[in-house]
C-alpha cells in the first residue's frame, strides 16, 4: 500500500487541478479591456470571457446605482476570434478528462487500499488515469497561453454595435481566469505524472493476475 501514496496525492492534485479549470472556465475575467469612452461604460473597464462580456453601466439607471450588463458568446457568432472559440470547446473537454481521470484513479486506489492484489487491473487504471489528467492539463494549457498571448499583444475584437463594445481597448490585462488556468495545469500534469508513476510492488505474498 504504501507504493501508492504518490498516486493519492495525484487524485488530490487531479482533484484540485479539475476544479480551478471549472472555475477558470465559468468566470468572465479573461480578459481586462480599458476603454477611453465611459459614456456607456461607465467604469472604464469591461471583461471579456469565454462565454460572455459584461462591463458596469449607469446608464438608463437610477441615480447612485449602477447595472452590469453582459452579453453572451455563442460559438455561431463570427466575430469570436480563434482562441476564445478553441477555449470554449479545450475548457469542455478537459472537464470531461478531468473527470475521467478521477473515476480512473479513484476505481485504482480503492482496489489497492482494500487489498485486492489485481496488478493489471490497477496498474491499467492508473495508467489510464494519468493519460487522462496530461490531456486535460493540455487542453487547458493551449486556450489559457493562446488568449494570454492575445492580451499581451492588444489584439481587438470586432464586437457588433448591439454589444457596446469597442473593437479595440486602450490597453488589456490577464484576468483572473487565465492565473487560474495556469495552476490548473501544473497540478493537472503533476497529477498525470504521479499516475503515471505506479509501479506494483512485488511481494512474495502477491498474487498476480
Amino acid at each position: 500500500v504504501s507504493t501508492s501514496h504518490l498516486q493519492l496525492a495525484a487524485f488530490a492534485l487531479g482533484t484540485v487541478g479539475w476544479i480551478l479549470c471549472t472555475v477558470s472556465m465559468g468566470i468572465v475575467e479573461w480578459r481586462v479591456w480599458h476603454v477611453d469612452n465611459t459614456t456607456i461604460i461607465s467604469s472604464g473597464i469591461a471583461w471579456v470571457g469565454i462565454w460572455k462580456v459584461c462591463f458596469i453601466s449607469y446608464l438608463h439607471v437610477s441615480p447612485g446605482y449602477e447595472e452590469q450588463f453582459c452579453h453572451k458568446l455563442s460559438g455561431y457568432d463570427s466575430f469570436i476570434p480563434h482562441e476564445i472559440y478553441a477555449a470554449q470547446g479545450l475548457l469542455l473537454i478537459a472537464m470531461c478528462m478531468g473527470l475521467l481521470g478521477l473515476s480512473a484513479t479513484v476505481f485504482a486506489l480503492r482496489n489497492v487500499y482494500m487489498g485486492i492484489t489485481h496488478k493489471t487491473l490497477i496498474t491499467r487504471f492508473f495508467l489510464v488515469g494519468g493519460f487522462f489528467y496530461i490531456l486535460a492539463g493540455l487542453c487547458v494549457l493551449i486556450p489559457v497561453s493562446w488568449n494570454f498571448y492575445s492580451v499581451t499583444h492588444n489584439q481587438s475584437i470586432a464586437f457588433p454595435p448591439s454589444y457596446y463594445m469597442p473593437s479595440s481597448p486602450a490597453a488589456q490585462e490577464a484576468g483572473a481566469a487565465i492565473p487560474i488556468g495556469i495552476v490548473a495545469v501544473i497540478l493537472l500534469l503533476l497529477s498525470g505524472a504521479f499516475s503515471l508513476s505506479y509501479r506494483f510492488p512485488v511481494t512474495t505474498n502477491t498474487i498476480t493476475k
